[in-house]
């Protein structure tokens, strides 16, 4: 036991043994031992029951806080998890699925061991013979489903699509036979299951607020039944045992549900089944039997759905665009971060058709995922096979072929190319400002590029003014809580951090994480993107164990969702390298740095800025070492890619002259270090505010260096 315990993976021990003696010892000091057992058919009902308790347990579910109904911006605002997997729903629901679909279901089963071999066996013999709820309930169907629509797998969503719409379809048909009026009378069902302590006490704060439970909904007419799982339960460590009383209007037409008891595998339980995505009120919460792990939770069916919560979705929706429902699950897994899974879906969807139109968007969607793995030269070459079919077919100026022109230009900034890119993204600008409305959302996409090259190249008060004409019109046309803004917010918290304004950069690096924590998905791309701009700018400020703490939440998402030698997981090592040397941890230092530029010297051109910005940070630690002669050699790599691809006065060509001097001056060659000086000071002067630290720094360095001579 002390090998196996504290494997997070296991969840509960069952023990066949005769030795008694060892019994309560070892229940005492190892809370996942359930119960011993000296006979066989006992252990294997006990754990029929357990995995069914741990099925109740780790359904996903939401939970929507009313505060101040009158005036919160979050009212009945429903969590990411229900956002995704209700779209998941509407798009799967109406999509067609063939054979070829439960072929690939047990192929996945097989490839994952998803399900026994026996069990898969009987699957793919017995699945057209038997109803989806039989199937369901038989082949420990709803255990994978709970899984993936917790975690959001879009794989396994993807492939068990087809019968989650078959099982929809068949509890439609079972509520039309059984509840085929509009009078019917309200009824009670039970469920019980265990909930997180973490997780009870959300749900304490809810009286009059929603919850969703955002999977195929297991409840039951017999409430002693369902208060021994919540009995059950309530004996875990950090658990509360619930016992939900749901009070069911059979005119709520709002998600459908049926008695399964003639229909399931298992004849004995009375079973009420609700499709997915139930949303209930909460009511009375009352502690039950005086014991503090164990209460009732009175929940209402609803068909209630906030404004704020509406919109947003409906938004996502038309950003999961597309003209059939394979189309807007290719969107909806970009919009998540599903790139791998999304160009497998592309890539099948382009060899299948041979209408022009839909090839160039299919090159555009696979370029788009390119650009996101961090793949650019790929990138380019499908947005280019793209817009070459467009410009032979459209007009001059179809918003099509802006749109090309706009991601070519993404790319382009991506590279470090930003010339190129900026004059792809004012060919785009160009095409929308003749044939769109001033304040459509496309022009804020167009305005928000330039914004972005103008910031690379150094030009900041250029980007705020494009920033801010973007902001202009995305705060008039989308919800508050829209990632789009969320994305402008952290745009001009860059730009304000390279003016050196960190409080106000602070403020709106804020406000993007707030955003993205309340709409995306725990591990999305984008909320690395945030963290890892508050952790730079408590960087800036010399708070290095913050940012160190929101370096690392960076990463950890990084690690998750981006292949190992994406650049965005390089920034990260920078990043984090950074914190070590100003620590005075240069071990750790060059370890993270020599990561990250591996990773770059894969990944970008030779030419690229971050390959600069590396070298520059290696040969920081190595000045830090005392190793002048290897400082200055990464120094000058760091120059000659700036000189090469910068403006000649923009303000990451001090860095290296900044640098360089400081060496000189560790060696005691004041003069050098002077000449260095002066050229950084030109430069930061002629491009930055003059209250700007990085002026103010090369000043004092100056003085220090002049007293010296």
């Amino acid at each position: 036991m002390p090998l196996i315990h504290d494997i997070p993976q296991l969840h509960s021990v069952y023990i066949f043994s005769n030795n008694e003696s060892q019994h309560e010892e070892w229940t005492t000091k190892w809370q996942k031992i359930k119960s011993f057992h000296t006979d066989i058919d006992d252990l294997c009902q006990s754990l029929k029951i357990g995995i069914k308790q741990l099925n109740q347990d780790s359904i996903a579910m939401s939970f929507i806080t009313v505060n101040e109904m009158a005036s919160t911006d979050n009212l009945n605002q429903l969590e990411p998890t229900f956002m995704y997997t209700q779209i998941f729903k509407d798009i799967l629901l109406g999509m067609k699925h063939d054979e070829q679909a439960i072929k690939q279901f047990i192929d996945y089963c097989r490839k994952n061991n998803s399900m026994s071999p026996i069990n898969i066996d009987r699957f793919e013999k017995e699945y057209h013979a038997q109803s989806a709820i039989w199937c369901y309930t038989s082949f420990n169907i709803y255990s994978m489903l709970n899984y993936a629509l917790r975690t959001l797998d879009a794989d396994a969503i993807i492939t068990m699509g087809f019968f989650m719409c078959r099982l929809h379809q068949q509890i439609q048909q079972l509520h039309q036979q059984q509840f085929n009026t509009d009078h019917g009378e309200p009824f009670i069902v039970y469920r019980g299951q265990g909930l997180m302590q973490s997780d009870f006490e959300k749900l304490q704060k809810l009286k009059g607020g929603l919850m969703s439970f955002n999977n195929f909904l297991s409840t039951s007419t017999d409430k002693e039944v369902s208060l021994e799982f919540a009995d059950y339960a309530s004996a875990i460590p950090d658990t509360a045992g619930i016992l939900f009383i749901m009070s069911i209007d059979p005119c709520i037409k709002s998600t459908p549900f049926a008695s399964i008891k003639e229909e399931s595998y298992f004849k004995e339980e009375d079973e009420i089944l609700f499709s997915m995505h139930t949303v209930f009120r909460v009511g009375a919460i009352r502690q039950m039997d005086n014991n503090n792990q164990l209460y009732q939770v009175e929940l209402r069916l609803t068909s209630d759905d906030d404004q704020q919560l509406r919109l947003l979705t409906d938004r996502i929706r038309e950003e999961a665009s597309g003209s059939t429902g394979w189309q807007r699950l290719g969107s909806l897994l970009i919009e998540i971060g599903h790139f791998n899974k999304a160009e497998e879906l592309y890539n099948v969807l382009l060899e299948q058709t041979s209408d022009e139109s839909e090839k160039a968007y299919y090159y555009n969607r696979l370029g788009y995922v390119k650009d996101g793995q961090g793949d650019y030269e790929k990138g380019i070459w499908y947005y280019e096979q793209g817009l070459e079919i467009r410009q032979k077919n459209l007009p001059l100026n179809h918003p099509s072929l802006a749109t090309s022109y706009n991601n070519i230009g993404n790319v382009y900034n991506n590279m470090g190319e930003y010339l190129k890119a900026l004059s792809y993204y004012e060919k785009d600008l160009e095409i929308r400002q003749k044939t769109l409305s001033s304040n459509h959302p496309s022009l804020a996409t167009s305005y928000n590029n330039i914004g972005a090259v103008y910031d690379s190249m150094g030009e900041y008060l250029k980007a705020l003014l494009f920033y801010e004409k973007a902001f202009e019109i995305r705060q008039k046309s989308l919800p508050s809580n829209h990632p789009s803004l969320a994305t402008l917010y952290n745009n001009i918290g860059m730009v304000y951090v390279h003016m050196g304004e960190y409080p106000k950069a602070v403020s709106f690096y804020e406000k993007s994480l707030e955003i993205c924590q309340k709409t995306l998905p725990s591990n999305h791309p984008s909320l690395a993107t945030s963290y890892n701009n508050i952790g730079s700018v408590y960087n800036n400020m010399g708070e290095y164990s913050k940012a160190l703490s929101f370096y690392e939440k960076d990463l950890e998402i990084c690690q998750k969702t981006l292949p190992s030698n994406h650049p965005s997981l390089a920034t990260s090592y920078n990043n984090i390298g950074s914190v070590y040397n100003k620590m005075g941890e240069y071990s750790k230092a060059l370890s993270f740095y020599e990561k990250a530029l591996e990773i770059y010297q894969k990944a970008l051109p030779s030419n690229h800025p971050d390959l600069a910005t590396s070298y520059n940070n290696i040969g920081n630690v190595y000045n830090s070492m005392e190793d002048y002669s290897t400082a200055l050699s990464f120094y000058e790599k760091a120059f000659e890619i700036y000189t090469k691809t910068l403006p000649s006065n923009h303000p990451s060509l001090a860095t290296p002259y900044n640098n360089t001097a400081h060496v000189y001056y560790n060696m005691k060659d004041y003069s050098k270090a002077l000449a260095y000086l002066d050229r950084a000071l030109d430069i930061l002067q002629s491009t930055l505010p003059l209250t700007h630290p990085h002026i103010k720094i090369t000043k004092e360095s100056i003085e220090i260096v002049k007293k010296k001579l």
